[in-house]
């Protein structure tokens, strides 16, 4: 399943996500931290893997096509426990 969605607003679900999200992600998912933070814009491919964004340049950062919304799915799981414990 492709979703399209802009640059900033996934950098702006990374920023509001709890602390540790990004380990808790990538334990739930068998991937390495780097691979995750790379999803949501990093750039380390030394210790972490691509993981099917495509960048096209615009408004917002631009537009972010996600071949795998695991990654995305999991992020949102994460903001939706955390405000219901709020």
């Amino acid at each position: 399943m492709t979703k399209t969605i802009t640059f900033n607003d996934l950098r702006s679900m990374k920023h509001a996500l709890p602390s540790g999200s990004v380990s808790k992600i990538a334990t739930e998912l068998g991937l390495e931290e780097e691979t995750v933070r790379n999803y949501f814009g990093g750039h380390n491919f030394d210790d972490g893997k691509s993981c099917g964004l495509h960048i096209e340049p615009g408004p917002d950062g631009g537009i972010v096509m996600l071949d795998d919304t695991k990654i995305l799915e999991v992020a949102q799981r994460i903001l939706i426990e955390n405000h219901h414990t709020k």
